[in-house]
């Protein structure tokens, strides 16, 4: 059994009662999707974290299926479509898969990541900004990178660098806007100028003679008399 290749089980009934039932037996509620047919089935959470975690494509795995039970999804190449996590506890909740073609190309999003330390910040205290994390690419399912991967060591105070600058890997067609801003090297933050504590002392007092000076003229104003009209 090669180490992408995932057990799951069919999976009888759906709604909120079922999945309670099975997350609390260990288990998980998912789906399987094709061409005009989709199939319910359970899923081992371990497992699946397991599988993702040791595998250097991650979410963008492609898992070898085997359906205890059978079904039209035993034995396929198949790739995570959704996966729902609880927010708090990270405990996965749910999860959905879709059989691929491995002649037809499909729709992916892969990881961005930056090596080297950018010279306008090592030499010139610049800040490192890296707005894009990710980048939606068209291939085979067998030819999706891992990530792409960028060096940004020659990178100046005020550079910016764009999906247009990614360098692909052959095969692999670019989805995203590649006029899109991936990060930029920004200049330090200026250091505000420390104001002396006599001087913010006087303007405190001079704030407050005048303060006083007002208070005094109000209480001496005498109120309009009423007219009697």
């Amino acid at each position: 059994m090669s180490d992408t290749t995932l057990t799951v089980e069919t999976r009888e009934g759906t709604g909120k009662g079922v999945a309670r039932k099975l997350r609390a037996a260990g288990r998980i509620p998912g789906n399987c999707y094709g061409k005009n047919a989709a199939q319910n089935i359970s899923v081992d959470p371990k497992a699946l974290d397991h599988l993702i975690k040791s595998s250097a494509s991650g979410l963008n795995t492609l898992i070898d299926l085997k359906v205890e039970g059978g079904g039209g999804f035993d034995g396929k190449k198949v790739l995570l479509k959704e996966l729902q996590s609880d927010p708090v506890s990270n405990e996965l909740l749910h999860a959905d898969f879709f059989a691929v073609d491995l002649t037809h190309t499909i729709d992916v999003a892969v990881p961005i990541h930056a090596t080297g330390t950018p010279v306008g910040v090592s030499m010139s205290g610049g800040i490192f900004d890296q707005v894009l994390r990710e980048i939606h690419l068209e291939c085979l399912p067998d030819s999706i990178p891992e990530e792409v991967v960028v060096d940004v060591t020659d990178m100046d105070i005020g550079m910016s660098l764009h999906i247009r600058d990614l360098e692909l890997p052959e095969g692999v067609k670019l989805l995203s806007d590649g006029d899109l801003s991936v990060a930029s090297v920004l200049a330090p933050k200026a250091i505000e100028e420390e104001v002396p504590a006599e001087e913010v002392e006087g303007e405190g007092e001079g704030e407050g003679e005048v303060a006083e000076g007002a208070e005094e003229s109000a209480e001496g104003a005498s109120e309009p008399e009423k007219s009697d009209d």
